[in-house]
């Protein structure tokens, strides 16, 4: 790659201990880039880049053996979701009525990326509340997907894919209530890893919300797991975090004679032909790696988790907004005042149907990772939303208007099921030029698995290395 904001995270830091290259040369390049296509893409709601220089130079001291020895991100500029708390910044959740809010703590996660060595030169735009699958807000208005702008990078966490997939940042985090990582890196022709729940700590009260996890976003796998390792572990802030911490090994092991499953549609989604075709092509590619990869059905009903994953966004999400509704409903985005209106029509007495409702919904998937090591599908059923789409408007797929947007949520099941570990890797771009999206779904706490099949996915399919594989901004 000749493009050095487009560095894999792992070789810069190679270099920088090598000597080779500079922190400051990469955070330059880096802080440059941005420069030239934030007013095109729109992916930054704060931008930090004189204190990012001054700190890569404190990382280039240490790399040269002075003040210290050199940490696992020293030097890489990461970006952090706006969502997430830094202790003196601004934590808006993207929505006007609180944009004076300043943070008093910072998300420990946050904190580890940190005393890690890694220089938050950005926060990335969100919509508002983090409750749509496109990245647009009142308070910082549209982000756009640097493959083609019209498009949305997706969401929640789209300012973070759009700025990786831009070469606006080494890194980024992200965060998943029904999709919001592993949307964006579809879109945006990304890594994005859900983990599973209680992996990588989160904050009150959202760490005690099963559908919510806090994951890393990247160009590589083997980027993907460098903030993975950082950022995952118990906390003592987090009674969900899980003991003991999990690594993602640095070599990972082959694929050969693994069993895959591969599904195209999930039994229950409509899906775009680009989408299918580029994922039934992902899957011969790791029959072409050695594992064995058979289709199956799965005997899911799509009204059942829509109406399951409505329960529960009611129970917390609607609780959670009411009071600001309340005192600002004119200020607030379209999407969250729906979102607002479908969770007042759910009662404390739905709960228990919601829980059983999830039950049913994981029990297959569960026996099906029983006789599987991992299930492979499609991540998102079109290639891209529009970027001012507005979530209470039909999706068309394959020439049909759907009944609504969560029609084409296929990410939705695995928050339900949300033990299990989940990354999106490139699959291809469609016809239209816009990057698809594979999941790699892992049985409950497997996350080497997940990684493993990625590692073998992105070793047949050398994305960001491909011609075409990177915006033409």
């Amino acid at each position: 790659m000749t493009d050095l904001h487009y560095l894999p995270a792992t070789e810069a830091l190679r270099l920088f201990r090598a000597r080779e290259l500079s922190p400051v040369e990469l955070v330059t390049a880096v802080i440059d880039r941005a420069e030239a296509v934030e007013p095109v893409i729109n992916a930054f709601a704060e931008t930090f880049f004189d204190q990012a220089v001054e700190q890569a130079r404190a990382a280039e001291a240490r790399y040269a053996g002075k003040d210290g020895q050199p940490r696992p991100l020293d030097g890489l500029p990461v970006a952090v979701k706006e969502e997430a708390k830094i202790a003196g910044h601004h934590n808006t959740l993207g929505s006007l009525p609180l944009r004076e809010v300043v943070a008093e703590k910072t998300s420990a996660f946050v904190q580890r990326i940190i005393d890690a060595g890694g220089i938050v030169h950005a926060r990335t735009t969100t919509p508002e509340f983090s409750c749509a699958p496109v990245t647009w807000s009142r308070l910082w208005g549209v982000t756009r997907n640097p493959w083609q702008t019209e498009y949305s990078p997706g969401g929640s966490s789209g300012g973070s894919a759009a700025s990786l997939a831009a070469g606006s940042a080494a890194l980024a985090t992200g965060s998943d209530i029904g999709g919001s990582i592993r949307i964006p890196a579809s879109f945006c022709g990304v890594m994005g890893f859900k983990p599973p729940y209680g992996r990588v700590p989160g904050m009150e009260i959202f760490n005690l919300d099963h559908y919510c996890h806090n994951g890393p976003l990247a160009r590589t796998v083997a980027d993907c797991a460098l903030l993975e390792n950082v950022i995952a572990g118990p906390h003592p802030s987090d009674v969900a975090s899980i003991r003991p911490k999990l690594e993602i090994p640095g070599e990972l092991p082959p694929v050969a004679g693994m069993r895959i499953a591969f599904s195209a549609d999930l039994g229950c989604y409509r899906v775009d032909a680009d989408v299918a075709a580029n994922a039934r092509a992902a899957a011969d590619k790791l029959r072409y790696a050695g594992a064995v990869v058979e289709e199956v059905e799965l005997p899911w009903d799509l009204a059942a988790i829509k109406r399951a994953a409505g329960i529960h966004f009611g129970m917390i999400f609607g609780p959670a907004i009411r009071e600001i509704h309340a005192k600002h409903a004119e200020e607030l985005s379209s999407y969250t005042r729906t979102f607002l209106a479908e969770s007042e029509e759910v009662s404390k007495d739905d709960l228990a149907a919601g829980l059983a409702l999830e039950g049913q919904i994981y029990a297959p998937l569960g026996l099906l990772l029983e006789d599987f090591d991992a299930l492979i599908c499609p991540t998102f059923a079109v290639p891209a939303l529009p970027a001012e789409y507005d979530p209470g408007e039909p999706v068309t797929v394959n020439g049909r208007a759907s009944e609504d947007w969560a029609d084409v949520m296929m990410t939705v099941p695995f928050n339900i099921a949300s033990r299990c570990p989940v990354m999106s890797v490139p699959s291809g771009l469609s016809r239209g030029g816009l990057p698809t999206g594979l999941s790699i779904v892992g049985k409950t706490y497997d996350d080497v698995t997940v990684f493993r099949i990625a590692a073998a996915h992105e070793e047949q399919m050398p994305w960001m290395d491909m011609p075409r594989r990177r915006p033409e901004l």
